[in-house]
C-alpha cells in the first residue's frame, strides 16, 4: 500500500488528524510516530526504552524535544578522558538512533505488504533535513554521518502532506517556541517539497473536519494511483 508522513511544526494538529484519519478511510491503517521523541512513540527498540527508563530515574525531564539547534553552544575545552568519554556516547546514541529509525521503517514495509496504508506522524528524514542533511550550517561528525545515512539511504514517503497554520496560532495553540523560531520551521517544511516524491500544503486553521476530509482525499488519490501502478499488466 501507501506510505503517508504527516507534517507540520508543533500546534498544526499531526497527531490529532492522524487519529480522525485512521477512522475516516476505507483501508486499513496503521500509525506509526516516526520523531524523535521518546516520549511520543508508540513503538521503540528495548534499548530507547532502556535509554528512557535510565534517564527518567536519573530526574531528567520528558522527552518531548525535536533536533538540536542549527547553532550549538560553545562548551568548554575539555581533558582528553573527557572528550574521548563524549565522543563515546555520541557515538553510542547515533548508533541506537539509527537503529531505532531502520526499525521502524522495518515495521513500515511489513505492513504496506499486509495491505494497510502505513501514517507517519513526522518522519525522520524530514524533521533532520535542516539540521544533519542540509550542508547550509555547520554540522558535526555525528551530524554529517545521520545526514548521510538518512539523505541517500532513508526511504520517501509516498506522500507528504505538510499541515500549515499562522505562526501565532501555533504558539497559541502549543505555547511553544518563539514566533521567529515558528516561522522558520514553517520555511524548513515548504523547502522538502522538491525533496518527497509527492508534497501537498494543507490550511491547518480550517476545521477540523474539513483537514480530515482534505488529507484523506489526498491519500486516496494517491493509493489509488499507487495500486493502478502496481497492478499486473494483462
Amino acid at each position: 500500500m501507501t506510505t503517508v508522513a504527516l507534517i507540520g511544526p508543533d500546534g498544526a494538529g499531526k497527531t490529532t488528524v492522524a487519529r480522525e484519519l485512521a477512522t475516516t478511510l476505507p483501508m486499513p491503517v496503521r500509525y506509526l510516530y516516526m520523531g524523535v521523541s521518546a516520549d511520543s512513540s508508540n513503538v521503540m527498540l528495548p534499548t530507547t526504552r532502556l535509554a528512557r527508563r535510565l534517564k527518567r530515574a536519573l530526574g531528567s525531564p520528558p522527552d518531548t524535544a525535536g533536533p538540536p539547534a542549527h547553532v550549538r553552544p560553545r562548551s568548554r575545552p575539555r581533558s582528553a578522558p573527557k572528550r574521548v568519554l563524549a565522543a563515546g556516547r555520541s557515538g553510542l546514541r547515533l548508533a541506537n538512533r539509527t537503529a531505532e529509525e531502520w526499525y521502524r521503517q522495518g515495521l513500515a514495509w511489513r505492513w504496506q505488504r499486509a495491505g494497510a496504508i502505513v501514517l507517519f506522524d513526522r518522519h525522520y528524514f524530514i524533521d533532520y533535513h535542516a539540521y544533519d542533511v542540509s550542508g547550509d550550517h555547520d554540522r558535526s561528525i555525528g551530524q554529517r554521518l545521520h545526514g548521510l545515512l538518512l539523505g541517500r539511504l532513508y526511504p520517501k514517503p509516498d506522500l507528504v502532506v505538510y499541515l500549515d497554520a499562522p505562526a501565532e496560532v501555533l504558539l497559541a495553540r502549543k505555547g511553544e517556541g518563539t514566533l521567529d523560531a515558528l516561522e522558520a520551521r514553517r520555511g524548513e517544511y515548504r523547502a522538502i517539497a522538491p525533496l518527497v516524491p509527492r508534497f501537498v500544503e494543507v490550511d491547518a486553521t480550517q476545521p477540523l473536519e474539513t483537514v480530515v476530509r482534505e488529507v484523506a482525499d489526498r491519500i486516496l488519490e494517491v493509493a489509488a494511483r499507487r495500486e493502478r501502478h502496481d497492478r499486473p499488466r494483462a
